[in-house]
């Protein structure tokens, strides 16, 4: 009998923080009527598109890998009839090891992205550049993604920094609330300007979002978000978004000398 009352009584004390965690799922601050997430949680006023890219290098042609890089990206980057933009390269520091990850922008959506694409499988310079880099790579994978609307645009800054890409695989269902805890999360951590840039997946591995920040140091980024934690709220939202997520990754990335996220 001692031990039925023991069990309800930590029943019944762990109950309302159960059913307070379960309405939170049901709360939608963004209505999801009969629209696509893409069109609720993108930003309206652009119409950029992104490519993620993450090449795992073989480890002895990593240093020939940068160089080939460093020689044919800015060049794309910088031809004014490739409505395509480097937001970012990097090699990853911490994290899985001998990795090269680029961040496209493309400026018109998806006619943008194809226009691109055909123009350079014209190009000469390119499709050398292709077969030379894919005899240095175990593998590749990319991800179409859009920006969340609440997000900073992504803009060229100086450095040095290090930069830190957290990549969280969300349950199907739950972009909604995702989006909508962020919204009100983004501003807890805006004070030394740390946030880059926040993302979700069209195409390729898809609810996945990436958060993009920067950090003078390991030090500083510890620091940083050890002070998140002290604002009135946060917790809050790290307690409502934990259960949202299926897997999480976080790399730590040093930026290639060509990158305009310096």
């Amino acid at each position: 009998m001692y031990l039925l009352m023991c069990r309800g009584l930590v029943s019944s004390a762990s109950r309302p923080r159960e059913e307070s965690w379960l309405k939170s799922l049901f709360v939608r601050k963004v209505d999801p009527r009969k629209d696509a997430h893409s069109n609720l949680l993108a930003k309206r006023e652009t119409s950029s598109l992104y490519k993620l890219q993450i090449h795992n290098v073989k480890p002895e042609c990593l240093d020939a890998y940068n160089k080939l890089c460093q020689e044919v990206l800015p060049k794309i980057h910088e031809e004014k009839h490739y409505p395509c933009a480097l937001v970012g390269t990097w090699n990853t520091w911490y994290g899985e090891q001998d990795q090269a990850v680029h961040l496209w922008r493309y400026e018109g959506g998806y006619p943008a992205l194809n226009e691109v694409m055909s123009k350079l499988r014209q190009n000469k310079e390119f499709t050398e550049f292709r077969k030379a880099r894919g005899n240095m790579l175990l593998s590749r994978k990319n991800q179409l993604l859009l920006e969340f609307s609440f997000w900073n645009e992504p803009v060229p800054r100086e450095g040095p920094n290090i930069y830190e890409l957290r990549s969280y695989q969300l349950r199907p269902g739950t972009m909604i609330e995702w989006g909508n805890y962020w919204a009100r999360a983004i501003r807890f951590r805006q004070d030394s300007n740390e946030a880059v840039g926040g993302f979700f997946s069209q195409i390729g591995q898809l609810y996945m979002v990436h958060h993009l920040w920067a950090y003078k140091d390991l030090q500083t980024r510890e620091d940083i978000r050890n002070a998140a934690w002290h604002k009135p709220g946060w917790d809050e939202l790290v307690y409502y978004t934990v259960p949202l997520i299926q897997e999480m990754e976080s790399r730590i990335m040093i930026p290639l000398k060509i990158s305009p996220l310096q």
